[in-house]
């Protein structure tokens, strides 16, 4: 999706930019792990597909895709993105009839990274830029059964269990914004800052709090 495509989005504690092409080697190396393979419901692929693959997610007008950052990290003058890389989110347009409908999906690929609340801030962050950005109303997150600690996290972010495939192992959790929600979320996460990305730059350009529709 190309909305995001030149947005950096700065936390508390993590950063989010585009998924672009230079991340794609780090990327590939994470998802030769049986875990994250299980976890996330892939397959392996060879570094050419995974290329296809972003350019696919950063093309197709149904995925919204942000690499996630130490923002720490991040913040050193010589540091280089793919050095600061922790995982990714994405979202999906599911139901071309339905476009305020959208699936959530959160990896925390680097191992010392979890249990430490990024995945929380993470969620809100993608949350409200679905909400303010592209006028999402209905968020999905299809989750593995074992993965308790996710699925906790998402329930404590007002999701609640709409179905249990037992088939294919997972629980699919959904959120409906009312107004109140909307307001609550968006004022949680004011602090936010939406900038204009640049590469290879911890000193974005176009500072800004997330603005909303």
């Amino acid at each position: 999706m190309r909305i995001n495509e030149n947005t950096l989005l700065e936390g508390n504690k993590v950063v989010l930019v585009p998924y672009n092409a230079d991340h794609v080697p780090r990327y590939h190396e994470w998802m030769k792990s049986p875990e994250l393979q299980l976890l996330t419901a892939s397959e392996p692929l060879s570094l050419e597909q995974e290329y296809e693959m972003q350019r696919s997610w950063r093309e197709d007008n149904d995925k919204c895709t942000f690499i996630i950052l130490d923002k720490q990290r991040w913040s050193e003058p010589a540091a280089q993105e793919e050095q600061c890389m922790l995982g990714d989110v994405n979202m999906f347009l599911t139901d071309p009839t339905d476009l305020s409908l959208a699936e959530l999906e959160i990896m925390i690929a680097e191992p010392s990274y979890r249990g430490k609340g990024l995945g929380k801030e993470v969620t809100c962050m993608m949350l409200c830029y679905g909400i303010s950005k592209l006028g999402i109303q209905k968020f999905e997150a299809k989750i593995g059964l074992d993965n308790t600690v996710s699925i906790a996290m998402f329930k404590k972010l007002h999701f609640q269990e709409l179905s249990v495939c037992k088939v294919f192992g997972e629980v699919t959790l959904g959120m409906t914004v009312d107004p109140p929600l909307r307001t609550k979320l968006l004022g949680d996460m004011a602090y936010v800052k939406e900038r204009q990305y640049q590469r290879h730059s911890s000193q974005p350009t176009g500072a800004g709090v997330m603005t909303t529709t």
